[in-house]
């Protein structure tokens, strides 16, 4: 940040320095509420973001207060902003490797580059994996959907089609049942619904469309139906289904630090701050939470910032009086040498 004519502006740079305190990978929403936090604390930060947010597709977000609605590229703007004007550094680019050094870690990045960290906090997030149906890929977050606490509002009492992707799909259409009278369970490539939940579905109106489903019919820009293998077409107006999300984690294997199962997905372990079992690495956001709408992937990299600092503070308080022992101890051992030599010199 720089003062022209009395006011503060901040410096967009795309250049990274040798060295930071802490380098964040990835600049969603854990990631810059991470680094907002670390600014703050006078930490040197660098943000290194590839620039593929997993909410991109959508128009707005949706279930945080006083922001709900803003385009997702806006609330991240607004974030890249905020950290820059703490003195952060917000760099385009994507992490491939990191190693561990004596004094932290060296991060590679794609083009080349390198840079020093003391601690690393990744924020990459996750990857939705869809089921390869045409069609389905071309309209995920638009018409096809998977939570209704994010998109559940926007498509509220029309036609919508839940697809099978298993046991959690139980719980999905029940949502999506307080949202719309007009539901439809489609099986697809999985198991009948058991009797107990066939009853369930039927006491609330929901049709089952057993058949694979192999493809989504669209009119105009919007979805009109989804088509079975036995040609049959049902209108519908939107897809809602469950994702396979993985977690986006590749460079941290190079830490020894891999993705766990999960009923879900894949995801990178942590404890409550976001402490990995990996020595000074941190994760927040959807890479160790899998269903984590904005608003606590924000706050999980805001907690994660605190407790990097806290360790970085303690980790120099603990280099200081090491220090300080040493250079009482120094004295001490000076004056002893040279009482000895003393002694020496008068013959005892």
């Amino acid at each position: 940040m720089r003062i022209v004519g009395g006011k503060e502006v901040v410096e967009v740079t795309e250049q990274l320095e040798q060295s930071y305190d802490v380098v964040v990978a990835g600049g969603g929403a854990a990631g810059l509420n991470g680094a907002l936090m670390l600014v703050r604390a006078r930490r040197t930060v660098a943000v290194i973001d590839a620039g593929q947010p997993r909410n991109a597709p959508a128009d707005g977000v949706h279930g945080l207060l006083a922001r709900d609605g803003m385009p997702p590229t806006e609330l991240l703007e607004r974030g890249r902003t905020e950290v820059r004007g703490y003195g952060g550094h917000v760099v385009t680019g994507e992490i491939v490797a990191a190693t561990r050094d004596e004094n932290g870690f060296t991060v590679t990045l794609a083009d080349g580059r390198t840079v020093h960290a003391r601690r690393l906090l990744a924020a990459t997030g996750l990857t939705d994996e869809l089921p390869e149906i045409p069609g389905l890929s071309e309209r995920w977050g638009r018409d096809v959907v998977h939570c209704p606490y994010c998109h559940g509002w926007e498509v509220r009492d029309r036609a919508i089609a839940v697809l099978s992707r298993g046991p959690i799909s139980m719980h999905q259409v029940q949502l999506f049942r307080q949202l719309s009278d007009d539901i439809v369970f489609f099986t697809h490539d999985q198991p009948e619904p058991t009797p107990e939940d066939a009853e369930r579905l039927a006491a609330r109106g929901i049709r089952v469309v057993s058949g694979t489903v192999t493809g989504i019919e669209v009119a105009d820009d919007r979805i009109t139906g989804l088509r079975l293998a036995d040609g049959t077409v049902v209108a519908r107006e939107v897809v809602a289904l469950g994702t396979r999300m993985v977690a986006r984690s590749g460079f941290l294997s190079s830490l020894g630090l891999e993705a766990a199962d999960h009923p879900f997905g894949e995801y990178i372990p942590c404890d409550a701050t976001g402490r990995t079992e990996v020595p000074g690495v941190w994760v927040a956001g959807n890479l160790t939470d899998l269903a984590a709408q904005v608003g606590a992937a924000a706050a999980a990299g805001a907690t994660a910032g605190a407790h990097i600092n806290a360790d970085l503070v303690q980790e120099e308080f603990d280099t200081a009086v090491a220090a300080r022992r040493a250079g009482f101890s120094a004295p001490a051992e000076a004056r002893l040498a040279e009482s000895v030599n003393g002694a020496r010199g008068h013959g005892l």
